[in-house]
């Protein structure tokens, strides 16, 4: 009997039919369909083209390897099954085309080595920020974020001494220097003095990111000492994950700021998903050193390579990202970046300085939250079929009920959450109010996103239930779809909500 795959059908309808399906796409890099809890969920909301869209994965590769496992495949899968999303396209320069060159080249095999030396040569005075955008102009194009990756990894070695290739990278070398030089921005000097002029300022976030990557290289650092002496590794290594608080206000504070402000989305394609794979090896290697009553050289090793890719995040950031932030953010964006960090924990023990400029815009965010007065003392009210509250009286409501709730309109665009000013499972900052709600969200998540917006859109579901652990609590994330008295779709409704309590509650039944 032919075996067939359609793949306009969901990951969850084909593994049904089809359970040796979970391995073949598990080899393929789509680690998470091996989780039941996935497919029931977030399987059922996807295809394999959308799936491959969020892992970088080419569908060439995939069709490749189901017709090699027996399976015909038929459905379409060209990039037309992939999520669009409204893109600035960078222009064509001189640049982009040596960049595609030197991509062309890792990709005939070329050494690394080789490559990077004409990158350093060639691409010395050239600033972060055309880099940057010739490496998002090939994305746009269709370029897979894994190859673009590759440049991302190219790109920070045109920063790299000849002198201090080791420090930066620790596999290599296991003695991570704390050099204050290394960290400073080695670029056009007009750029080069204003990131140094902004780290100055106490308070500034662009100060304490750079206080949490010295610190991240410090924690780092812990761990392959530990690996070489007879220290606690695990104990070092959970330590060092700490730094998952440092990505996570890169994803919510920078990269969707220079993608829809700026036109600059390189980052959160590339670094984003960067970010994502650290954090999530992190999370793996803990979890078996727990189940491992000696640690194994392999598991040893692949500690060796997340030091080392996790240091190179460093490095990426201190001299290309920041630099880039930099030059594009203005000083009120620089503020409500400050505002919105207060929001997060402390990463690895860095406690963020007053920076009084931010200060003020807090004082008074926090103020206009609390005194939501119109027409001097007479204050709003809201009449609704139920009854009528006054501003105060509804705010106060959403703020009380035990559930995190977002609010994005029918044109996909945030408009309400509920807290602004608590700590919350998932952090919403003020500054992506007003942006689409796909920029929020990173290249792994935007493609689930956007399936579930459009089924709740077309009718298809009244809402959507994922059930996930999130910093070691069971956590419901639902997603409601929101008519008016006409049936009429007016946007969707995100409540998060705890769920630990509740499983404890049954657990002792």
């Amino acid at each position: 009997m032919e075996k067939k795959i359609d793949l306009t059908q969901t990951v969850y309808q084909l593994t049904q039919a089809h359970p040796e399906l979970i391995e073949i796409m598990a080899s393929l890099g789509f680690s998470e369909i091996t989780k039941k809890a996935i497919r029931m969920s977030v399987g059922k909301l996807m295809t394999i083209s959308q799936g491959a869209a969020m892992r970088g994965i080419g569908m060439e590769a995939v069709v490749k390897a189901l017709e090699d496992n027996g399976f015909t495949v038929v459905g379409n899968h060209t990039k037309s099954d992939e999520p669009s999303s409204k893109i600035q396209e960078a222009p064509v320069t001189d640049t982009t085309q040596q960049i595609k060159s030197l991509l062309r080249r890792i990709n005939e095999g070329e050494s690394m080595e080789s490559v990077r030396a004409d990158f350093v040569s060639q691409f010395k005075d050239v600033p972060a920020n055309d880099i940057m955008r010739a490496e998002q102009e090939l994305i746009s194009e269709g370029q897979s974020v894994n190859e673009v990756k590759k440049l991302c990894d190219v790109h920070s070695a045109l920063f790299h001494g000849k002198n201090n290739d080791e420090d930066v990278h620790p596999h290599l070398h296991h003695g991570l220097h704390h050099d204050q030089e290394a960290m400073m921005v080695g670029q056009a000097s007009e750029n080069r003095d204003k990131t140094a002029e902004l780290r100055a300022i106490d308070g500034h976030p662009l100060q304490t990111f750079y206080h949490e990557n010295e610190a991240i290289v410090e924690a780092l650092g812990n761990v392959l000492r530990a690996l070489d002496g007879d220290e606690d590794v695990t104990d070092a290594l959970r330590k060092a994950s700490g730094l998952a608080v440092h990505y996570a206000k890169k994803g919510d504070l920078i990269y969707p700021l220079l993608k829809t402000k700026h036109g600059i989305y390189g980052p959160s394609q590339v670094m984003w998903t960067i970010d994502d794979e650290i954090r999530a090896e992190f999370t793996t290697l803990l979890r078996l050193s727990a189940k491992e009553a000696g640690l194994s050289e392999d598991w040893k090793n692949r500690v060796k390579d997340l030091i080392g890719r996790a240091r190179e995040m460093t490095f990426k950031e201190n001299r290309i990202l920041f630099p880039v932030c930099t030059a594009n953010f203005t000083d009120e964006e620089w503020r409500q970046i400050y505002v919105d960090s207060k929001a997060y924990p402390e990463c690895l023990g860095i406690t963020m300085k007053t920076w009084e400029d931010g200060e003020a815009l807090f004082r008074e965010e926090k103020q206009r939250n609390s005194q939501p007065v119109a027409d001097g003392a007479d204050e709003l009210r809201v009449d609704m079929p139920g009854g009528s509250l006054t501003l105060s009286q509804l705010t106060a409501l959403l703020d009380t009920l035990p559930l995190e709730i977002t609010f994005v309109d029918a044109e996909n665009i945030n408009r309400y959450f509920n807290q602004p000013f608590s700590e919350k499972s998932f952090k919403r900052p003020l500054a992506a109010l007003g942006r689409e709600v796909f920029s929020c969200h990173p290249p792994k998540i935007e493609p689930m996103v956007r399936a579930i917006i459009a089924d709740l859109r077309a009718g298809k579901r009244d809402s959507v239930a994922v059930w996930m652990e999130k910093n070691q609590r069971a956590t419901l994330v639902t997603y409601h779809a929101v008519c008016d008295a006409q049936g009429q779709y007016v946007g969707t409704m995100e409540t998060v909500q705890d769920m630990e309590e509740a499983r404890k509650h049954f657990a002792q039944k």
